[in-house]
């Protein structure tokens, strides 16, 4: 049986960092991979949907990827996304992360035109083969890519020696379930909606990758300790605040991850963290600059005070049924 621990654990999934003039910054790369090792989550996921890899290079992930493993000194589990929108370029990018030493590639299928199963297979297949000494993870992101990780295709794809498990970030909790049913202790399946991160440890994902992590890694932390215990209580007390927050950051004026690098911004960095000409970039002054000075969210089991505004960092107020104290925000979260 394969030792998977290196993957069993809380993953951000890792943002891009850009200059002033839209380049890749490799300071800014360096810094957020510290920012993690500091944090003392397991590891990282480098250019995937959060590290906005549709929008870049073969070079800029090049990029990030070796500066990402430079700052990281063999302190956190590496997973590199490699695919692109053809075959070739994703097995460059595949070659290029074995030689830098990561632990695991990951791909999700090929995009836009609905290719069938056999087509998606041997797309993924080649890309492993440019990585024949790196683990494979696949990538079931069906709402994003458009075809759906099935239960033929996952069977078809474990012939593979070097597939080690998915990355589920289909909605239903119930993938997971059928994943790890049909593969069995050999694989692990990483949960990846951030909005039901106890829903799919509990039913079987012994690792997760997500792309709020990186605002709030204490309190994923926290909910991954919970869960480890047995107390579904304190974790689902804490996952029904970071939804509430994740809806917060969702109802600002920009992008999501735009906000993400706003509060990023705020705790550690004072240069742009998103692609000037991105698609979804925001306005230079993002995230609490569109938050209210003051929300209030309420939900049956909490109660907590946001007050922030752009000019100073926010703080943050919980009321719990239990008392524990949690720096969020670069600020402090008190569990009561």
């Amino acid at each position: 049986m394969r030792n998977l621990d290196k993957y069993k654990g809380v993953i951000p999934a890792f943002y891009a960092c850009y200059d002033k003039e839209g380049n890749i910054s490799a300071e800014g790369v360096q810094a957020l991979t510290k920012y993690f090792v500091e944090k003392g989550v397991k590891g990282v996921y480098v250019n995937g949907s959060s590290g906005e890899c549709i929008y870049q290079s073969v070079e800029d992930k090049k990029l990030i990827l070796e500066q990402v493993m430079k700052a990281a000194e063999g302190k956190l589990t590496v997973i590199a996304h490699v695919a692109c929108n053809n075959t070739k370029d994703s097995m460059e990018l595949a070659r290029h992360a074995e030689s830098l030493g990561v632990d695991a590639i990951a791909a999700i299928p090929p995009i836009y035109f609905r290719l069938p199963e056999h087509a998606i297979a041997q797309y993924w297949n080649d890309i492993s083969a440019a990585a024949p000494n790196t683990d494979f993870i696949i990538y079931n992101i069906p709402q994003l890519a458009g075809v759906a990780l099935t239960l033929n295709l996952f069977a078809e794809m474990r012939k593979n020696p070097r597939v080690i498990g998915v990355k589920n970030s289909s909605m239903p909790v119930q993938d997971i379930q059928m994943f790890l049913a049909e593969a069995g202790e050999d694989y692990i399946v990483f949960n990846g909606p951030d909005e039901q991160f106890i829903s799919g440890r509990v039913m079987g994902a012994e690792g997760a990758i997500g792309g709020t992590y990186g605002a709030m890694p204490e309190l994923f932390l926290k909910m991954d300790q919970y869960v480890k215990a047995g107390d579904l209580k304190k974790a689902k007390e804490i996952q029904y605040a970071v939804d509430e927050i994740i809806y917060k950051m969702c109802s600002a004026h920009g992008n999501m991850y735009g906000v993400i690098k706003a509060i990023l911004k705020k705790k550690k960095w004072d240069f742009p963290l998103q692609k000037k000409k991105s698609s979804h970039r925001c306005s230079q002054q993002l995230g609490f600059y569109f938050i209210p000075d003051e929300v209030k969210l309420t939900t049956k089991s909490c109660h907590y005070r946001w007050l922030g505004h752009f000019t100073s960092p926010p703080t943050i107020y919980k009321k719990f049924s239990h008392c524990e104290h949690l720096p969020v925000f670069g600020v402090s979260l008190f569990l009561f």
